[in-house]
């Protein structure tokens, strides 16, 4: 078990934390949520003994063992991959370090006898025995193939690197598990397979995710952040936001009545207090005034932008034609003579590779030139386009407003101000400049600009990247209720199943299209069994 006690923290005037008291035991796996700025991380570096409150304690239990996934990349750079995965669990690291040292040895002392029996038994208890099948285990079933585990950890790209150091926090069944957005780099695959690990997990799990359907899948538990304080909601996010909207529809529901009395009344002691023969029942009404209570509800923390996009006209027949689109980046082939017909009404979900699908999406609005077929879009067409890396839009020193303006409709710094309002910027926020924005920031921003362009065809990829749940549920509502035509990518699982009535998936050997939703084609064994003939390189 581990406990937090009375747990203070402010930065400045700004009170992030205010006497927390909350225990998170064994067999039970915690989502941690709450608004961007309102405190998750630093709540789990204060668990993890990283960061010191201002007041307050944490307490774990006596010999238990805690792990943490680690966000630097860089800090194993020398390790091979598979000593990265065993460092995780530090004391079986440090005794099987010694052991190999000894038995290494030419000459092999009495004392080294001793030592080494003494360091067997210590690794034997700790399950030393299984190290290596564990970390195999761990690593396949985050998409690490077998290649790479004795390469050290600098060979590695950021998104292999992530994968190790999530093995290295699982290794070894710590006793309290602090995970940090684990989903990061992970794909469809790994994220199933993570969810149904946590699933099996005995002891403690405190987990930050901005991914809907992985803390409806993993999590017992909700630890709400707001006001502030932590809450602990029994189920998963979809039981806590359902939970939480009734509780505060009931408050406002009881202050509303509250409200209504108390202006009955007052009406009423206006009316009569002066009147002689009502002075009495006048009195009463003011003394029951007097004890009816108004509850003040707490401004939350929690601010959903306002995402609409508003199509100017409707798509005609003719949307989008796309014929033998080939493309190759840096050797290799990325698109193979590509054919795709957009129709009336589709919401396309691309899955697979993710150079293919920014690469598909970037030839389709001009930013790239195909090597080889073409594309047409129809007459009646407009179409915006999010990009998933946009550091190029923000690479100036303007203020937000002065960068909305860039965009049509041109409608003046009034116009701007009411618009950035509505994404989150208001007062001085909207005149912040654009090279200090936050991801999260950016991507409204880049939200904003979308809607001024009334398209009716949206195309975007890796839209939730740096949003927090709130902006997500917001542009995941807006997408649903636009009429017309969407072409996305998303590792959200939630994102993607509540929007696409179409997937179609890029592999290396083809292309699988099916008209239906996300979760059927995840299903459907014929899918399944024609994957795996493309991944391997068959035609089917």
């Amino acid at each position: 078990m581990i406990s937090a006690s009375n747990i203070c923290l402010a930065y400045g005037k700004r009170t992030i934390f205010k006497n927390v008291n909350i225990k998170f035991t064994p067999g039970n796996c915690y989502g941690l949520i709450g608004a961007n700025g309102s405190g998750k991380t630093t709540f789990l570096k204060i668990l993890a003994g990283d960061s010191a409150p201002d007041k307050g304690e944490v307490s774990i239990g006596k010999g238990l063992r805690l792990a943490v996934l680690r966000q630097d990349q860089f800090a194993f750079d020398e390790e091979t991959v598979f000593n990265t995965v065993i460092i995780g669990h530090e004391q079986l690291y440090t005794v099987m370090a010694e052991r190999d040292e000894i038995y290494a040895k030419e000459v092999f002392t009495e004392e080294d006898g001793i030592r080494s029996g003494e360091l067997e038994v210590a690794f034997s208890e700790m399950n030393g025995y299984d190290a290596e099948s564990e970390a195999a285990i761990l690593l396949n079933g985050l998409g690490i193939t077998e290649e790479l585990r004795q390469k050290k950890m600098k060979e590695l790209e950021g998104g292999e690197k992530v994968r190790v150091l999530l093995a290295q926090a699982l290794f070894g069944n710590p006793d309290v598990l602090l995970l940090d957005e684990p989903t990061n780099n992970l794909d469809l695959k790994s994220i199933q397979w993570l969810e149904e690990f946590l699933g099996r997990f005995q002891n403690t799990v405190i987990v930050v995710s901005h991914d809907r359907h992985f803390l409806n899948q993993a999590c017992t538990h909700i630890a709400d952040i707001d006001f502030g304080v932590i809450r602990t909601y029994v189920g998963n996010y979809d039981f806590w936001y359902e939970a939480s909207q009734l509780v505060l529809k009931q408050k406002q529901d009881a202050n509303k009545k509250a409200s209504d009395k108390a202006a009955e009344l007052k009406d009423f002691i206006a009316r009569f207090s002066s009147n002689a023969s009502k002075a009495k029942q006048a009195t009463s009404r003011k003394k029951l005034l007097d004890k009816l209570e108004i509850e003040e509800l707490p401004v939350s923390s929690r601010k959903y932008p306002f995402v609409v996009f508003k199509p100017e006209r409707s798509c005609g027949d003719i949307i989008l034609e796309v014929k033998g689109l080939s493309k190759t980046i840096d050797g290799v082939k990325v698109l193979d003579n590509l054919n795709l017909i957009i129709n009336k009404g589709d919401k396309i979900a691309f899955i697979g590779n993710g150079v293919t699908k920014t690469t598909l999406l970037q030839i389709l609005v001009g930013e790239l030139a195909a090597d080889s077929g073409s594309f047409r879009w129809g007459v009646t067409i407009t179409n915006s386009y999010f990009p998933k890396e946009n550091s190029a839009y923000f690479a100036n020193d303007m203020s937000l407003i002065e960068w909305l303006c860039q965009y049509p409709p041109h409608e003046g710094e009034s116009f701007a101000r009411s618009f950035l309002g509505r994404m989150l910027f208001s007062g001085d926020e909207a005149t912040k400049k654009t090279n200090v924005l936050s991801g999260g920031e950016k991507v409204r921003c880049m939200l904003a600009r979308m809607m001024l362009t009334n398209a009716n065809v949206l195309l975007l990829d890796e839209p939730t990247n740096h949003l927090d749940l709130e902006s997500i549920t917001a542009l995941n509502n807006s997408l649903i209720a636009f009429s017309e035509v969407i072409l996305f990518s998303s590792h959200d699982h939630k994102f993607v199943s509540t929007l696409a009535n179409r997937i179609v998936e890029l592999t290396t050997n083809g292309v699988i299209d099916r008209v239906m939703s996300f979760d059927e084609y995840l299903e459907d064994a014929d899918i399944n069994a024609l994957r795996e003939q493309l991944c391997h390189g068959k035609s089917g």
